[in-house]
């Protein structure tokens, strides 16, 4: 079939060239290379010509030629301008309004006016969730130890319901309300009363008082969005304990509470850190899950953001729970599981499990020993020694925490529950090594007493196997001593 037509317009004919102009070609090509065809420069216009007049927008498109903006575009940006003037000129009245009626005390200007600070504690995920249950899956609590625990949930609700005589950790407002006592018996006249007939410290202005109690208001609806000033302030106060009482934590929101605890803990020491912890947030976290049964999520961020000081933590939240005894199961659940998921420094773990296994013996107690001992972190052998000691201390049959009862109701012998055994196993699967023989065969003893059959034999395989602490290793054999033999 024939070639078809090109489509193209101007196609240039086939013709066939001379073969000088060809030759010629060739040479130019094999000594100059391939030469393109000189273009025409743009003109570039002159200095005169690019000065734009000034105070007029440089307009594109159609209109460049007329250097001006027309009406339209014109009244649009008037109409902008003039709406954020107004805008500043109402901010600039809210402020001096607020200034007029708010007299707090003058503190040196630090960098709690700045966003900055919070901004070191703030995580990528912000989410506005009101209430999001919290998982206890990965903690392996046996039906045993929940009836364990379940017996101190009963124990903490009579607490609540009723009067009784156990221990109670003291909130802010115990402390406020033992300095209003004294003050009362004392010279210093009659203490101020808020808004809600609640007693205010004494020695407090009276335009302070008033001040904080609408911060109060603000934070008991606060959701997201900028805090007061005034409120940053308070970790820079002297008596702030006393301002922070006037803003009834206990009516917090979810969100406010983890808000105070992004500026507490950034800007104030680890010893007054522990303070707001105990004081505070300690009491937050009790309350919501005695009523809810779970934690916001909100409030569950709040302590992580509590471990970044992690000696105030463990002094303010960990040692108070356990040495209350009134320590719930999802109390020890929730908590455990940010342990586990934050990491901590390995000096503040082994101080802190020091301080565990020297502590009267509670279920928590064994869950806190075993979630810090499985991060595996090189403990001093003052810790081992300690840990060993812990559970040595019930080697007697009559030290058991639990009674086993028969149908008949007849008492049986007393035994440590599962979770005693799992912090046990955990010991000694990290730590074998780092024990001497001697507490090997103690530990071998007291499994002999403290029987469970599901745990007991892989206890005794982890303590029977592995090199001890203090022993001499065997010589190793090179290849020259084997040809010498």
């Amino acid at each position: 079939m024939p070639k078809a037509p090109s489509s193209r317009r101007g196609a240039r004919p086939s013709a066939h060239r001379p073969l000088a102009q060809d030759v010629i070609e060739d040479r130019t090509i094999s000594r100059f290379g391939h030469v393109r065809a000189p273009r025409k420069r743009e003109e570039v216009p002159s200095d005169d010509e690019q000065q734009e007049p000034e105070g007029q927008l440089k307009v594109t498109g159609g209109r460049a030629s007329r250097k001006f903006v027309d009406p339209r575009l014109s009244r649009k940006i008037l109409k902008l301008a003039r709406e954020q003037q107004e805008e500043l000129e109402q901010e600039e009245a809210e402020l001096e309004q607020e200034d007029e009626e708010s007299e707090a005390p003058r503190v040196p200007q630090e960098s709690f006016d700045s966003e900055d600070d919070e901004q070191d504690f703030e995580d990528d995920d912000e989410e506005d969730e009101d209430s999001v249950p919290v998982d206890y899956g990965e903690m392996d609590i046996s039906p045993e130890d929940r009836a364990l625990l379940e017996k101190h949930d009963a124990d903490e609700e009579a607490a609540f319901d009723g009067p009784d005589d156990a221990p109670r950790t003291k909130t802010l407002a115990d402390l406020i309300m033992a300095k209003i006592e004294a003050a009362e018996r004392g010279e210093t006249g009659a203490p101020e009363h808020g808004p809600d007939e609640r007693a205010m410290p004494p020695g407090i202005n009276p335009k302070v008082i008033e001040v904080y109690v609408k911060v109060g208001e603000l934070l008991s609806r606060y959701k997201s969005g900028p805090l007061p000033k005034a409120f940053k302030i308070i970790p820079s106060l002297p008596a702030w304990e006393d301002v922070l009482y006037i803003t009834d934590p206990e009516m917090w929101t979810p969100h406010a509470t983890l808000a105070a605890t992004r500026i507490f803990v950034s800007n104030l020491k680890p010893a007054q850190v522990e303070r707001f912890f105990q004081l505070v947030l300690l009491d937050k976290i009790r309350d919501e899950i005695r009523i809810k049964k779970k934690v916001d999520y909100q409030t569950y961020e709040a302590i992580k953001k509590a471990l970044y000081k992690p000696s105030a933590f463990f002094k303010g939240i960990i040692f108070p729970l356990c040495d209350g005894g009134g320590v719930t199961l999802k109390e020890a659940a929730i908590i455990g599981s940010v342990l586990t998921k934050v990491s901590i420094p390995v000096l503040h773990s082994a101080a802190a499990l020091l301080r565990l296994a020297e502590m009267e013996y509670t279920g928590p107690t064994s869950l806190f020993i075993r979630i810090l001992l499985d991060k595996k972190y090189a403990l001093p052998y003052k810790v081992i020694d300690a840990l060993v000691y812990h559970f040595l201390q019930f080697a007697d049959k009559d030290k058991g925490v639990e009674v086993t009862r028969t149908r008949a109701g007849v008492v049986g012998e007393r035994r440590m529950p599962v979770l005693w055994h799992q912090s046990l196993l955990v010991f000694a699967q990290r730590y074998k090594a780092d024990m001497t023989p001697d507490q090997k065969a103690a530990l071998l003893d007291l499994i002999r007493v403290q029987r469970h059959p599901g745990i007991e034999p892989d206890i005794r395989r982890e303590l029977t196997s592995g090199e001890c602490r203090g022993e001499m290793l065997p010589e190793p054999l090179y290849e020259d001593d084997d040809m010498s033999i």
